[in-house]
């Protein structure tokens, strides 16, 4: 996720101050990516001194209103334009691989919490979106498309972790 991008994109469509790019951001991700209003802030200065983005009049810092530049609006259009391809940190994943490496006597308890608690999200998630139905927010929706399908994705990889592991240690 490039939150740096993310305020661009947010930008892109109005001006807003840190506190409404924090609010936007949240709700435009379904509220599954909290944001730090801190980090909003250090991440604007930085938008700011690359020239993305400049403050629209004056005002205190807590109350300035931001706004995308010429600049701002290309790198975000370079953004947009290219694939995503890199894999992402997953910290389950690296959960797991150590505590195999670390040859855990409980992998499997750390395997079978974990689907416990991707499963009570994937519940969740699924009543979230028979409300995003109701509700026509198109961009919820999508988020919680994508969650469940992380989730789904999720539980079968957690499925193949433990028939491995319990192959390796009948063999």
């Amino acid at each position: 996720m490039s939150i740096p991008n993310s305020i661009l994109a947010l930008l892109s469509h109005t001006p807003l101050h840190g506190y409404g790019l924090k609010t936007r951001f949240e709700k435009s991700t379904a509220e599954a990516w909290p944001l730090n209003v801190g980090q909003v802030y250090t991440t604007l200065r930085r938008l700011e001194r690359d020239g993305l983005v400049k403050p629209q009049g004056e005002g205190d810092a807590a109350q300035q209103v931001w706004k995308i530049t010429q600049a701002g609006r290309k790198s975000l259009s370079e953004w947009f334009d290219t694939p995503v391809t890199a894999p992402t940190r997953n910290e389950l994943a690296i959960k797991i691989l150590v505590a195999v490496t670390a040859e855990r006597k409980d992998v499997s308890d750390i395997i079978e919490r974990q689907r416990t608690a991707t499963m009570g999200l994937l519940q969740k998630y699924t009543q979230y979106k028979k409300e995003a139905y109701r509700s026509k927010d198109m961009p919820w929706l999508l988020a919680l498309d994508a969650l469940v399908l992380k989730a789904e994705a999720e539980i079968r990889w957690l499925d193949l972790c433990e028939q491995r592991l319990k192959r390796r240690t009948s063999s």
